[in-house]
């Protein structure tokens, strides 16, 4: 059994100073809205309490699905850095971008650098090679496939995308993996579904996305950037996809209107007749930032194959 972890949105905080100069572009907007919405409401104690009680479920690997930081900034890619080295090794951990880690023209780029060792395949880890997305991870009988939405955009937008290079290789990694029978989760941190967020937040290519995976196949989805506990479906070759997202893993109870700071932990298993995933939420469930189970089900991933007879 492989157990899989997934925490998002994480909001790295405080928020460090900034200089005229930096506030002189779309971070201005991002500043107001950290200081008015989220500097009371989503904090360190709560992620680090979280992180606590998900490391106490001893996963064998953990999925961080975008918006570690809130403007990109250099302070902030660093002690993201230095956050990514407490959660965990980089061959256990992987990271895809979202779009707060993309806030400004060239930090995406800046991210890539500083997260490097979370974010690099198996392929290009060996090599020595660049981050390029999406990559692909193996641990086990899972491939862990990163897909990067994240782009810098206009102030009051936060909007992702996926473009065709990025969706053909998605779909030759998704073949491969597929004919090694192994169970494909896609890491990704805009939501790959229509009405998942509203039309300034939303996914551009999501026909392409869903296109993609009804041709190639996949057995799970993780996403973030809603900081909503969501459970969707979208059409694979024969069978149905889970796409599921993560409340925002600092987000304190009673901060706002969004639910407090929770992760998700799947159990995943090979059957004789295809494979079994369990789906267990855990989250702050008071103002003590008690941490307790929210609910339990099981996922239907995957074809159905017909039994092994003895």
């Amino acid at each position: 059994m492989f157990r899989l972890a997934h925490i998002s949105d994480i909001h790295l905080s405080p928020l460090p100073a900034l200089t005229l100069r930096e506030l002189i572009s779309k971070r201005i907007t991002g500043y107001i809205n950290w200081r008015s919405n989220r500097k009371g409401s989503m904090t360190g104690g709560t992620l680090d309490v979280l992180v606590d009680d998900m490391k106490a479920q001893s996963p064998d690997h953990i999925a961080v699905t975008g918006d570690l930081v809130n403007l990109a900034l250099d302070e902030e890619l660093e002690t993201a850095q230095r956050w990514l080295k407490t959660l965990g090794d980089p061959a256990n951990v992987s990271v895809v971008p979202g779009n707060h880690d993309a806030y400004v023209p060239g930090a995406l780029k800046k991210t890539r650098r500083y997260w490097q060792p979370w974010m690099l395949g198996d392929a290009q880890a060996s090599a020595n090679n660049p981050v390029e997305f999406p990559y692909l991870r193996v641990r086990g009988d899972v491939a862990l496939i990163g897909v990067s939405s994240a782009r810098a955009t206009a102030p009051f937008m936060a909007t992702g995308d996926i473009r065709e290079r990025q969706a053909r290789k998605l779909g030759e990694i998704l073949d491969e993996t597929g004919r090694s029978g192994l169970f494909r989760v896609i890491m990704i941190h805009h939501p790959p579904v229509r009405g998942a967020a509203p039309s300034h937040k939303r996914l551009l290519g999501i026909g392409l996305f869903q296109r993609t995976v009804r041709q190639h196949g996949g057995e799970l989805v993780l996403h973030g950037h809603t900081h909503l506990a969501t459970r969707y479906e979208i059409d694979g070759p024969g069978w149905k996809i889970p796409v599921i997202c993560v409340p925002s893993a600092s987000q304190s109870f009673g901060g706002n209107h969004k639910p407090p700071a929770a992760f998700n932990l799947f159990s995943i298993e090979k059957t004789n007749i295809g494979w079994s995933c369990h789906m267990l939420e855990r989250g702050v469930v008071d103002d003590q930032m008690t941490i307790r189970t929210i609910r339990e089900q099981e996922l239907a991933v995957g074809a159905i194959m017909a039994p092994v007879e003895n």
